[in-house]
């Protein structure tokens, strides 16, 4: 299956945490049952790392990185953006591996 970002949330911009709820909900649903998904960027001029985080990231709270690799593969993304997306994945990574401490490191970061 393919999931095409722009046409799917009728923008060529994603920028909020509400469209990329609608994406987390298509790959989430596809994935829980074991699809393979292509999930196409093509069309897509700006990408911000709330959209990333709530389309992508949280699926790392489901699922593991060797799960997610087998089944979902990204297409059309620019290379500044793949870098955005590869620094989210780090992120979710480490917070849903460890919540507690990553939030203490992040308070102490703050303070």
């Amino acid at each position: 299956m393919t999931v095409n970002i722009k046409q799917t949330i009728g923008s060529d911009s994603a920028l909020t945490p509400a469209s990329g709820e609608i994406i987390y909900n298509i790959l989430q649903d596809q994935i829980e049952t074991g699809k393979v998904i292509d999930l196409d960027f093509k069309g897509i001029e700006i990408i911000t790392s709330a959209f990333l985080n709530a389309a992508i990231g949280r699926l790392y709270s489901k699922y593991s990185s060797d799960e997610l690799n087998a089944l979902l593969y990204i297409k059309n993304i620019s290379t500044d953006d793949l870098s955005i997306l590869k620094k989210v994945i780090e992120r979710a990574k480490e917070y849903f591996t460890d919540k507690r401490s990553f939030d203490e490191r992040m308070d102490q970061n703050l303070e």
